[in-house]
């Protein structure tokens, strides 16, 4: 299973030469922090997800890095990415289809104690499902990804549901071992079949 922070891109704060230097804050104020319509829920998904994409086809995980929260950008280097999300790549996993698929989430969207927005669920796929754990943090009034946990999973148990067998979910060899800025450990593991 990943495990990471990704962020979606912040506007650029304008200063004016004849502003005086002011202390910026990053996190909005808790009580500006609501939580987004399905429109823009399924946005943050999407482009969280595809930018993992598009970091793991080309190798290059600067982007990903760059468009992630300020915490996760400390806590991790483009190479550190590469190395946590090296499995993906290894598998072939192909994660272009959420472009056109909807997400099922498992859980409804909340915003934590911590003014956090988690989005929990799956893309449907055969012969492999992907599964996702994100959690965004407001910064400078935009969502930005602040972890990220994708596991892809044999679909096999989805199909044989449908048709009245019953199986088990098999899950493919887990992306990252450990889990990393601001994702509780038990969202590094794979789940129990």
């Amino acid at each position: 299973m990943l495990v990471l922070a990704v962020p979606l891109i912040a506007a650029p704060h304008l200063v004016l030469a004849q502003d005086p230097p002011q202390k910026r804050t990053h996190e909005l104020p808790k009580s500006q922090v609501v939580l987004p319509d399905a429109e823009k829920i399924v946005t943050l998904i999407r482009s969280a997800l595809l930018t993992l994409n598009d970091a793991v086809q080309t190798g290059n995980f600067t982007v990903l890095r760059d468009k992630a929260a300020p915490s996760f950008q400390t806590a991790n280097t483009a190479a550190r990415l590469a190395i946590i999300f090296q499995s993906l790549g290894q598998q072939r996993i192909d994660l272009t289809a959420v472009a056109v698929l909807a997400p099922q989430l498992t859980q409804t969207p909340a915003i934590d104690a911590n003014q956090r927005l988690r989005l929990t669920g799956s893309f449907p796929g055969n012969p492999i499902r992907i599964d996702f754990d994100l959690v965004f943090q407001a910064v400078d009034g935009r969502w930005r990804l602040f972890g990220i946990s994708v596991n892809p999973t044999q679909a096999a148990a989805d199909s044989a549901a449908s048709s009245g067998f019953t199986t088990t979910t098999k899950t493919l060899a887990p992306v990252a071992k450990d889990a990393f800025t601001g994702m509780p450990t038990e969202a590094a593991k794979p789940p129990k079949n």
